[in-house]
């Protein structure tokens, strides 16, 4: 069974820089594209950011491009995201998984609980 746990979020100020981590076990990690995703109160899940599985190749959606870094250790089955100059539309439950090919990058897996990031004006 794939799991997934998502941590390092938390409340920032604007401007501010947050590194989210995501542990993955129950799949050949190294061998999937994974990515980031984010969900805004009242808002539907969206894609945010993805890796192939050799960290070669990384596509970020415009409302985060410039802004926030997808990287990954495959020794360690996590996957990051550093997210920099945060503004107030980044607050959102932040969650990682498994991707398909794509665009678009459809998820693989259940869900896990996600991270909460909350950025103030």
């Amino acid at each position: 069974q794939v799991q997934l746990v998502e941590s390092g979020g938390g409340l920032v100020q604007a401007g501010g820089s947050l590194r989210l981590s995501c542990a993955a076990s129950g799949r050949t990690f190294s061998t999937y594209a994974m990515g980031w995703f984010r969900q805004a109160p009242g808002k539907e899940r969206v894609f945010v950011a993805v890796i192939n599985w050799s960290a070669g190749r990384t596509t970020y959606a415009d409302s985060v491009k410039g802004r926030f870094t997808i990287s990954r250790d495959n020794a360690k089955n996590t996957v990051y995201l550093q997210m920099n100059s945060l503004k107030p539309e980044d607050t959102a439950v932040y969650y990682c998984n498994a991707v398909k090919p794509g665009p678009p990058f459809n998820a693989l897996d259940a869900w896990g609980q996600g991270t909460l990031v909350t950025v103030s004006s």
